[in-house]
């Protein structure tokens, strides 16, 4: 009787297990995220329902699941954190400069070599914008990518923290960029850089913000809160812009977000102030209302994508390269097998990670060939 009744206990505690993994763990971790970040903005009761189906758990889940992967990345940010806060390494660049009307901080890279005589012909600038979907990231994690940047390509490299979601919405991050580019024409002698020789370099969100910036200065818009003579000066030292992964088309990403059941848990939707202004905010959108005699403005653009990018996907930079060309903006697209949406911006971060020799060929390339040191 004993041996049945333990028998039966297995019997009954398999399908009970596999239940608890199959439903009740993507119910639990679901839920925990739409509670932490969002529910659907369905009234009432409906948030709740929409909240609970069955397809939103199973994708909501995987996303989840497959953000574990960012743990991989603690070492490297370890030795971010270290290398920062490191007293040694104050000669290479300057720390927590304030700039702009909201008082954010900027560092700043020295180039290799760096001095300060008369004869040294003052360094290009290369301003990086982070990514962190609107909503996340800090300039001290980029430190040792700033770095390398400022070695590869004989820059002066200045990272700007923008406030992200929720302490701004988009706008209040483009004005950040451009206070970040006021700054720059204002400081360059300072800090011995050419303020006429500015290329911007943005990953994922931060490649959005680069994009939109600039068709903001050239737009002259009046939401910037800049002089018109200022956004002038600052267009016109805009050598060319890099994207890493960018998102070009909020309307497009939005689907994309939807596909994987993330949209109300993305900080993207709730940055942009909701759907009515995605296309407002977007620089395919801006672009195709520019008239000729301000896309003849429009520097000329590289976009880098990675192959295996799930989170923004490659036809993002596919689809703005093509608009670019319909438009006779010269645009370069380059599509990287096997490079995924974090590994673009981290294997930046230090020469013995795997695809660093591969993205810095390209971006040296093209940023020789923006500056005018071919």
């Amino acid at each position: 009787m004993g041996h049945n009744m333990s028998g039966l206990k297995y019997h009954m505690s398999l399908p009970v297990t596999v239940g608890v993994l199959l439903v009740g763990l993507p119910y639990s971790i679901s839920l925990a995220a739409q509670w932490l970040y969002g529910w659907p903005d369905k009234p009432g009761y409906k948030k709740y329902i929409e909240a609970l189906k069955p397809r939103r758990i199973y994708y909501l889940t995987k996303a989840v699941l497959e953000s574990l992967r960012y743990l991989q990345y603690g070492k490297l940010y370890c030795q971010c954190t270290s290398w920062y806060e490191n007293q040694e390494n104050h000669k290479h660049y300057e720390k927590g400069i304030t700039f702009g009307r909201r008082g954010n901080k900027l560092d700043l890279y020295y180039p290799p070599n760096n001095e300060k005589s008369e004869d040294v012909s003052a360094a290009p600038l290369v301003v990086f914008i982070y990514g962190g979907a609107w909503g996340s990231g800090e300039r001290y994690v980029y430190c040792l990518l700033a770095r390398q940047m400022a070695e590869e390509l004989s820059a002066t490299v200045i990272c700007p923290d923008y406030c992200t979601y929720p302490k701004g919405n988009v706008l209040a991050m483009v004005q950040d960029v451009a206070d970040c580019l006021v700054w720059a024409q204002e400081s360059a002698q300072k800090f011995n850089f050419n303020k006429d020789n500015i290329v911007l370099i943005g990953h994922s969100a931060g490649a959005h913000l680069c994009a939109l910036t600039t068709l903001f200065l050239i737009d002259g818009r009046e939401e910037l809160f800049i002089e018109s003579s200022k956004q002038q000066d600052v267009t016109l030292s805009i050598k060319g812009i890099i994207g890493l992964s960018g998102v070009y088309n909020i309307m497009d990403h939005y689907e994309h977000e939807q596909k994987r059941a993330v949209e109300y848990v993305s900080t993207m939707h709730k940055a942009m102030n909701g759907v009515g202004n995605f296309a407002y905010y977007s620089p395919t959108h801006f672009l195709k209302k520019l008239s000729q005699e301000k896309l003849n403005r429009v520097p000329q653009f590289t976009l880098l994508h990675g192959t295996s990018d799930f989170i923004v996907p490659v036809e993002s930079s596919i689809n703005f390269s093509e608009l670019l060309t319909s438009l006779s903006v010269k645009v370069t697209l380059y599509l990287l097998p096997g490079v995924d949406h974090t590994e673009i911006a981290t294997d930046l971060m230090a020469s013995n990670r795997r695809f660093y020799h591969l993205i810095y060929s390209c971006v040296k390339q093209e940023f020789r060939r923006f500056v005018g040191t071919c």
